[in-house]
């Protein structure tokens, strides 16, 4: 039951949230909250799947996104993308780098959880 999740986020509430949802499912949950070594800690801790902000300190979501899909070993990795800022010109971003979701905050913790559970279905 469950996988393994990278948590790139940095406001410690919405990480102790997915957190607490996503473990209580029976999923791992690493979290990283700096943008500049996301790419390193997604090539560390190989997770199935990547809920990803936008917003992140000294490198964007949508950057890390552009990396991720650049990259062979990531390219088809599950990528639920995180905004504050859910306005249509966002989601567009967001889907022509290649998220496999977009998600606006504030979100239902029945959101998270049936939107990892599309990504990676158990």
């Amino acid at each position: 039951m469950g996988g393994r999740v990278l948590l790139i986020e940095d406001e410690p509430n919405i990480i102790e949230a997915i957190r607490f949802i996503l473990s209580r499912a029976g999923w791992r949950v690493d979290t990283h909250s700096d943008g500049s070594t996301a790419i390193e800690a997604v090539e560390a801790r190989k997770p199935d799947l990547v809920i990803l902000d936008v917003m992140l300190p000294n490198r964007s979501g949508y950057d890390i996104l552009n990396d991720l899909r650049q990259a062979a070993a990531t390219e088809n990795l599950p990528v639920l993308m995180l905004t504050a800022r859910g306005q249509k010109k966002d989601r567009d971003l967001a889907e022509k780098l290649g998220a496999s979701r977009f998600m606006t905050k504030p979100f239902s913790n029945g959101e998270v959880l049936a939107a990892v559970r599309e990504l990676v279905p158990e």
